[in-house]
């Protein structure tokens, strides 16, 4: 066994698959380490492991134990922090700020489903003389975790705390693409001391034999899933023969709406950045902007000056903006999306494009590209494009810019951009978003759920809902017999 090789944790110990995949700093193409691709084995292995966990060891019962692995995981992330930056924007591609930005969420994270986890709560009533009722709250069982490489660490973590804090066991597949931080966040979390061993599985996978498993196995009665929408529905049509419950956080296609009277000054930097962070490979990614015609030449000529200067680069190089899409594929997946809008009839704003001469070349860079529409059913601005593509559309009234906004199969994400705090209000309730931002983006709380509407998802993340997804409610009612 090379001793450098990325492995699966399982049950506590450090498990080699044989198969063997590279690892790519996809700034630069260059192989940075192998991983043990894990698959059904490893899933099977795990989904034994959390079972015993579940069933055999206090876990489910002790509230205290609980909360305690939770604080000792919180601060096992934070004296790992400078670590995990480097390796997740090395093999991810974030920028540092970015990646430290993803990084610092996981311990206040992890620290508020701390304290749920001791905020237990139920319902007891006498519903009739002598007769007691109790609502109580009990953990499903193994949750199946599968995230993704876009945001691979705190994506994780926001499905796996709560279900940790609810009381359940875990097994996670997570993406190949991160195989290097994934078993950096394994030895993390294996320094928990009071964690008992199976409660927390993780193996990584390529492919989706693993992930197939998980959601096929009857003992796996619930799986929390972050990924696009068409995956969403292909796991909830298999997971429905078991009647597996699901939360699903699924793919987006953010609206900026800037009205007349909005701060440009203020809302200019936003919209960059809202297509720029993560290069665009992120579900809340701003890729719609509607602008009411009164200022639409203005917001479009300054924004098209910072798009173009944004700098691409390296999380190696302090002076990057933006770093690389995750692989060169998606480069090209990208690319067509958008040389196909421009033969549809898309106008040319700011073409960035992928970098295909100077020292950038061998990466997976693509500049920040601006198209304006006038047709809402072209492809590019109906389907998430999860690369830095913005699509321009113009407005009239408010009535338009609402009908517009919610012309998509999607309603993960809006934002709203107004002086006029009556109108943020009213336009806010009629858009058809699970989490809408007034002169902001990209806001989320650990305290405040987090979801989509219509085909972005079901179930919420973040919040004291977070849980519910985990928890049966069990009603037990009690005949103490007859008052004496």
């Amino acid at each position: 066994m090379n001793p450098t090789t990325a492995l699966n944790w399982i049950d506590g110990q450090w498990l080699d698959s044989g198969d063997y995949k590279e690892s790519f700093d996809p700034a630069t193409s260059n192989v940075i380490g192998r991983y043990a691709n894990g698959g059904q084995n490893e899933a099977q292995k795990g989904i034994e492991a959390a079972r015993r966990a579940f069933v055999q060891t206090a876990w489910k019962d002790d509230r205290h134990l609980r909360a305690q692995v939770l604080l000792e995981l919180a601060d096992a992330f934070e004296r790992n922090t400078p670590a995990l930056i480097e390796i997740l924007a090395l093999e991810n591609g974030k920028i540092k700020p970015e990646a430290k930005f993803e990084v610092s969420m996981v311990p206040s994270k992890l620290r508020y489903y701390a304290a749920l986890a001791r905020a237990e709560y139920g319902r007891a009533a006498e519903p009739k003389p002598g007769k007691i009722s109790l609502v109580i709250r009990q953990a499903v069982g193994v949750a199946g975790i599968i995230a993704p490489w876009n945001s691979p660490v705190v994506l994780m973590i926001r499905s796996l705390a709560p279900a940790l804090a609810a009381g359940c066991t875990a097994v996670i597949k997570m993406p190949g693409q991160t195989a290097q931080t994934n078993t950096l966040v394994s030895r993390i979390m294996s320094q928990a001391v009071s964690l008992p061993k199976g409660v927390i599985n993780l193996f990584s996978e390529l492919g989706p034999q693993g992930s197939k498993h998980l959601v096929e196995s009857p003992d796996v009665p619930v799986i929390s899933f972050t990924g696009s929408t068409s995956t969403g529905r292909s796991i909830s049509a298999v997971g429905a023969q078991h009647l597996k419950r699901f939360g699903l956080e699924l793919g987006g296609k953010t609206p900026m709406v800037v009205f007349a009277d909005a701060d440009l000054e203020a809302a200019v930097p936003t919209l960059e950045k809202a297509l720029t962070v993560f290069a665009g490979q992120f579900c809340m990614t701003g890729s719609r902007l509607l602008v009411q015609r009164d200022i639409a030449p203005v917001l479009i000529e300054r924004l098209a000056a910072r798009l173009k200067a944004v700098r691409v680069g390296p999380a190696a190089d302090p002076a990057s903006e933006m770093g690389p899409l995750i692989d060169k594929a998606n480069v090209q997946r990208v690319n067509k999306v958008v040389e196909a809008a421009i033969a549809a009839g898309a106008q040319v704003i700011v073409r960035g494009g992928p970098v295909t001469e100077g020292p950038l070349a061998q990466g997976a860079f693509y500049r920040p590209t601006l198209l304006q529409v006038n047709d809402a059913d072209m492809s590019i601005v109906q389907y998430e494009t999860f690369g830095p593509v913005l699509t321009l559309q113009v407005f009239d009234t408010e009535a338009q810019a609402i009908e517009l906004a919610n012309n998509s199969e999607y309603g993960l994400a809006a934002s709203i951009w107004t002086r006029d705090i009556d109108r943020s209000l009213r336009v806010a309730r009629e858009l058809e978003a699970g989490t809408v931002w007034v002169n902001d983006w990209a806001v989320v709380y650990d305290e405040f759920e987090e979801g989509g509407f219509k085909q972005s998802g079901q179930g919420r993340l973040n919040g004291m809902a977070a849980m519910d997804d985990f928890v049966e409610y069990k009603h037990i009612a009690l005949n103490p017999g007859p008052r004496q």
